[in-house]
């Protein structure tokens, strides 16, 4: 069929741009080399922050990747979550939380690229390590070994999702974001334990990848033997000792541990980001291109797949980005500070080797020139206790203790990973105007277990072979028969009983009375139960109901780990001496009554008579359901759930599992806390003496407008009264900086004239969006001391410096205030180096009063 010109033309422009687009996505590709990966042929340094998809949900993701990129990211991270996509065997579920291909395509359309940890073990503190449960249950297994049933389950969900992301055209190769992907997780140490059965399967498990032919680089971390063109990575605190296996790959980091994670029983931990900064500066100046952050948000391990186990439902980790999606001040800043800097000198770092000079004992500068003009310069100092003043190019610097300095044109100082400029929040959990109303309660009934359900066997069983993981409750059961003879009915003693469990909690019931209770520890799961026995004469029913909190995540074969009451049961104090229950027959049922009837849902919840009345006068027992129904509160802060009066549990929003609770006290050492030296988890510690985790984190987009459900299953017995909802929001910033406080905003270079300009040094208060500066609880100009929350006036102090920051913040929700005599007046203490101190109240941008808060 013939076309006229104006028929060819038009073809020729509607189909030019498409036959552009095509090449482009034919054209972009991703390779590696000695210095670093290359994208589309170019030499790029990159960062990278974890965010997991199913700890957050989708309508927070968007928000969560912005803020990302905004703190200078790169590159989003995540592991691929095998138990929670295949929960049986060939039915998967890629839906909600869950939706991994909505997840990078949102990654996509932020403007980032993915790192696609497929695993598919990934470890991370999650339920089993990322394996589904029933994967243990195949015949022949063996995990994370040369044993082909393993290596045919891992084949096949490997193959699964890598065919999901080629269908959706999310590898880079195909113009998506994926520019790496990762098999295995720190294989290494137990491919040594393995010896030649883990090293053939490792190999192998390279081999399966590479051939998938995803046209991206493949990696492995902490797997030194890592066979080429798999690229071996560091995961640790620091990673600045850490070479590639082979000359030509580059050095990548993909576990830079911003925290460490958290357990019931235990202290949160916080890692300073003054030495967080310093470990990614080591690592840069010594040639690494490629880090990431393990967590940038950490999220919330919701409904039951936290592992460990004992592993807390926040997974906070001390993220730049917090549990509840608000920036951590001053750690988000400083590190957004710190980007900036190794970006400005992203052109030498890629394009030369180092050059080490030293410049003192401490003391060393990493240079970085590509012939060309390109200069930049690293200069630290590892004294941990020693600030030092070194000259390099002939000219001073200050270098205070346990620090680097970038100088990204060989000269000027720009950022120092111990001098923190940005401003510090505050945050708090503030009463919302949602009260809990219409509390009703059901009660496990004990008389009745064993009317559904039940198996029986003789002696006792792991609990996880029989539960599957359906729920973390298994109930052992068994009878005792007592002569009326015995001689403590006579004497009116009471016998014990001891219980031997494998982990990790036992709840005793005697006779459907409550005895008592004992747990283990993420350390030792294993524990002993004592306590009375109040057994009558006749038959005696026991009920032990073992509790699982999160399986194991961890370990040489931990599928082969041991959970539930193996004994023995002994009962002392009776007239044989000891009788051991442990061979005689048990009965068992897997969960709760209420779980069995769905009482967590909207649907099932009317599914059981549920009692009305006054808590208080139906007193705090053990194993009870508890209900109610709130609105949605005001606002659009995020919300948690306040379970500090109630003991250990469960809890449901709208039949939404916000996870496991626990008020365990934590036990650590919480002495102050210095940014120098080693850094590892012990050292910094919070919370001793206060529940472990106070607060539980409800997405808003779980509720309605009104008549949220509320349901919660407390295991000990508590006071569900109160229980309530509370919003987290910023109660304070702080901010701190001397005169010649270097910032990267402060260090101008003009392409056109290569001149530099150092401007003047300024303090930036922030609030969260919706909330404004009330009121200046502190401000000083001149010789100010202290920390934030306790700022003191120091012997020089400008006396309009109070009036000045509320002229220029109140009423806003951020403001700037240059930290300089022309901006202050006269020189409060001429010859003296002065520093601007502030602390801000915020408060909701419709009232300037603060509310009553709460201290975690």
């Amino acid at each position: 069929m013939e076309t006229n010109s104006v028929s060819k033309l038009f073809i020729f422009f509607f189909f030019m741009p498409l036959m552009f687009l095509h090449s482009q996505l034919v054209q972009c590709g991703v390779t590696y080399d000695k210095k670093a990966l290359l994208i589309n042929g170019q030499r790029r340094i990159l960062i990278s922050g974890s965010i997991h998809y199913p700890r957050s949900t989708p309508d927070m993701w968007e928000d969560l990747i912005r803020k990302a990129k905004d703190g200078g990211l790169d590159v989003i991270d995540t592991y691929v979550f095998w138990n929670v996509h295949e929960p049986t065997p060939g039915h998967y579920n890629f839906e909600g939380r869950y939706d991994l291909v909505r997840f990078i395509k949102t990654v996509q359309k932020v403007g980032l690229y993915v790192h696609l940890r497929i695993g598919p073990y990934v470890c991370a503190e999650w339920n089993f390590g990322g394996l589904p449960v029933w994967l243990k249950f195949v015949p022949g297994i063996s995990f994370r070994t040369n044993n082909e049933p393993f290596k045919m389950a891992m084949q096949g969900f490997t193959q699964k999702i890598v065919q999901m992301m080629k269908s959706e055209n999310l590898f880079a190769s195909q113009g998506g974001p994926i520019i790496l992907s990762q098999i295995e997780n720190e294989y290494g140490p137990e491919s040594k334990e393995l010896g030649a059965s883990g090293h053939a399967y490792m190999i192998w498990a390279a081999k399966m990848a590479v051939g998938l032919d995803t046209g991206v680089p493949w990696v492995m971390c902490k797997e030194d033997d890592a066979p080429d063109p798999v690229i071996n990575a560091c995961n640790g605190f620091y990673c600045d000792a850490f070479s590639a296996n082979k000359p030509y790959k580059p050095r990548l980091w993909t576990e830079a541990w911003s925290g460490w994670f958290t357990e019931f029983g235990g202290t949160i931990h916080q890692r300073p980001v003054q030495d967080l900064a310093f470990a990614v500066a080591r690592f840069i100046q010594n040639g690494g291109s490629f880090f990431n952050y393990y967590m940038y948000h950490g999220g919330t391990n919701f409904g039951r797949t936290a592992g460990g186990p004992f592993i807390t439902t926040s997974y906070d980790y001390d993220a730049p980005i917090d549990e509840y999606g608000l920036l951590r001040q001053p750690k988000y800043g400083h590190l957004k500070e710190l980007h900036k800097a190794i970006k400005l000198c992203e052109h030498a770092l890629v394009s030369a080797d180092p050059t080490v000079i030293s410049l003192g004992g401490y003391q060393q500068a990493h240079v970085f020139s590509s012939g060309r003009g390109n200069c930049a310069a690293f200069l630290s100092n590892y004294n941990p206790k020693s600030s030092a003043r070194v000259i390099f190019n002939n000219m001073h610097y200050d270098l205070p203790a346990w620090s680097i300095s970038i100088l990204p044109d060989c000269r000027t100082a720009i950022f120092n990973t111990a001098r923190v400029g940005v401003h510090t929040s505050h945050m708090r959990m503030f009463p919302t105007n949602s009260k809990m109303h219409s509390w009703e309660t059901y009660g496990e009934d004990i008389s009745s277990l064993g009317n559904r359900g039940t198996m029986t066997a003789g002696g006792l069983l792991e609990q996880i072979n029989i539960t599957r993981d359906s729920s973390d409750y298994l109930w052992y059961m068994t009878s005792v028969n007592i002569d009326s003879s015995e001689s403590f009915l006579k004497r009116g003693q009471t016998p014990t009983i001891t219980v031997q469990s494998k982990g990790h909690a036992v709840h005793v019931f005697i006779n459907g009375q409550y005895s008592g209770s004992a747990y283990g520890t993420r350390e030792n799961r294993q524990f002993t139960y004592t306590g009375a026995a109040n057994l009558r004469a006749g038959t005696n029913r026991i009920s032990l109901l073992s509790v699982a909190v999160g399986l194991p995540n961890v370990g040489l074969h931990f599928e082969t780990w041991k959970t539930g009451i193996l004994g023995p049961v002994l009962l002392h104090g009776v007239d044989q001496g000891k009788r051991d229950l442990s061979w005689q027959k048990w009965s068992y049922q897997v969960g709760l009554k209420g779980e069995a009837m769905n009482l967590v849902s909207p649907n099932g919840v009317s599914s059981v008579e549920w009692v009305q009345g006054s808590l208080a006068a139906q007193g705090q027992q053990p194993l009870k359901w508890y209900k109610a129904y709130f609105d949605a509160p005001e606002g659009d802060e995020p919300l948690g759930l306040d379970l500090r009066s109630m003991g250990k549990g469960q809890a449901w929003i709208n039949g939404q599992s916000i996870g496991r609770y626990w008020m365990a006290y934590a036990k650590g050492d919480c002495n102050l806390c210095s940014y120098s030296g080693t850094y590892r988890s012990p050292k910094c510690q919070l919370g001793c003496g206060h529940p472990t985790q106070r607060w539980y984190h409800v997405p808003r987009s779980w509720l309605k407008q009104t008549q949220n459900l509320l349901i919660v299953f407390e295991e000990l017995g508590g006071d569900a009264s109160k229980i309530a909802l509370m919003k987290r929001a910023v109660k304070s910033v702080c901010a701190d900086a001397d005169e010649h406080h270097p910032t990267v905003e402060n260090w101008h270079n003009e392409s056109l004239s290569g001149s530099e300009k150092l401007h003047q040094a300024s303090v930036h208060l922030q609030c969260a969006p919706g909330q404004s500066i009330s009121k200046i609880e502190f401000a000083s100009f001149g010789t100010p001391s202290g920390i934030c929350g306790s700022f003191l006036k120091g012997t020089c102090h400008a006396p309009n410096s109070q009036a000045i920051l509320e002229k220029n913040c109140i009423g806003q929700e951020k403001c700037s205030i240059p930290v300089s005599n022309d901006y202050f007046g006269e020189d409060p203490c001429p010859y003296v180096l002065k520093r601007l101190s502030v602390e801000a109240v915020c408060s909701p941008t419709a009232t300037t009063t603060t509310q009553p808060d709460l201290t975690r």
